[in-house]
């Protein structure tokens, strides 16, 4: 037995020294994974598509882990994403400029983080056999939405700047119909995001004709989508929020610099969706996210003040909205 002695002395040794053992840096690894995230969840405002593409890259990548955050990603439901975020019960969440004025008059305290995407891109399409160029060409044509007086208010402001009647324009109600079904059978043109289905419209080659907004009116290229969350949020765990923030901005910042990469993690995580359409809204809209902005996700105070000045002119505003409390630009990484 006393033989055996410095034998095992000498293993005891070793493995102290890290042979065969833990070193202090595996150690500190193992420690670092067994580390308590956070569990926060932020949600859509659609089902996903290539807005929300920098989410799921900063998920799938580790940057929420990196700054110590289990994010779920989750759908809207019925209660829709504005009111889950409002009420806390979810603390992030994807909206838009619109809503959020509206909900702000209400005293629904949301406030917009980011800007997903720095310029708006939507606008009005149309078959090109409709033919409907401008918005003097929606008299005598019937346009299918989702019943929000917003969709009246911007549709006159077009026509009213072309000379148009918007009471020649028969609006109506089509709710999720599908786009493509709709201005074959029931209508003459909808609102799109021209990088979701004025993509899909280039892939079945099926050519459409866009009125764009911007092209109108400087007050209507506002922030659409955005990152959200609650007041009480900001005011009681900013550190989150900045987590949060910074880790969705190396999402977004990684899908504008490798579109096919980001597509493939969309993809993977929402399989259902059409893969060529994915890859070529993504490449679409890589260089869109942030444009002309000095970084991703930065907001301006005028765009905010122009769109709720044209919304109180359009007498979509009940209340006094306050730009400055609307969004904020302090998390987004320097």
């Amino acid at each position: 037995m006393n033989k055996l002695l410095p034998l095992l002395t000498l293993l005891f040794l070793l493995a102290g020294c890290g042979a065969g053992g833990t070193t202090e840096k595996e150690e500190a690894a193992k420690n670092e994974d067994n580390k308590e995230l956070k569990k926060v969840s932020v949600v859509l405002d659609w089902t996903p598509n290539t807005n929300h593409t920098g989410l799921y890259v900063a998920k799938e990548k580790g940057y929420f882990k990196e700054q110590g955050l289990d994010v779920e990603i989750i759908m809207p439901g019925e209660a829709g994403a504005d009111k889950l975020v409002a009420s806390g019960k979810s603390e992030f969440g994807v909206s838009y400029q619109e809503g959020i004025t509206q909900a702000r008059v209400q005293g629904v305290p949301i406030v917009s983080l980011a800007a997903v995407i720095q310029h708006n891109t939507s606008g009005f399409a149309s078959p090109v056999a409709k033919n409907i160029k401008t918005p003097k060409d929606f008299e005598g044509k019937t346009y299918g939405g989702w019943g929000s007086p917003v969709e009246k208010a911007i549709i006159e402001s077009l026509m009213t700047k072309d000379n148009a009647d918007v009471n020649k324009v028969e609006i109506v109600n089509t709710g999720d119909s599908d786009f493509f079904t709709s201005v074959k059978r029931d209508i003459d043109f909808a609102w799109i995001y021209y990088g979701w289905t004025g993509i899909e419209a280039e892939l079945r080659n099926e050519k459409l004709n866009m009125v764009y907004l911007t092209d109108y009116s400087d007050k209507l290229d506002y922030y659409t989508p955005v990152l959200t969350t609650n007041e009480k949020m900001i005011k009681e765990d900013p550190d989150t929020v900045k987590a949060f923030v910074e880790a969705t901005s190396k999402g977004y910042q990684f899908a504008i610099k490798n579109p096919d990469d980001a597509a493939d993690i969309l993809i993977k995580a929402a399989p259902d969706l059409d893969k060529k359409l994915v890859k070529k809204s993504q490449k679409w809209l890589a260089s869109k996210y942030q444009d002309d902005a000095p970084r991703w996700g930065e907001q301006k105070l005028e765009i905010w003040k122009n769109y709720s000045e044209w919304m109180t002119e359009n007498n979509l505003l009940e209340g006094d909205f306050d730009p400055e409390k609307a969004f904020t630009n302090e998390f987004l990484p320097q």
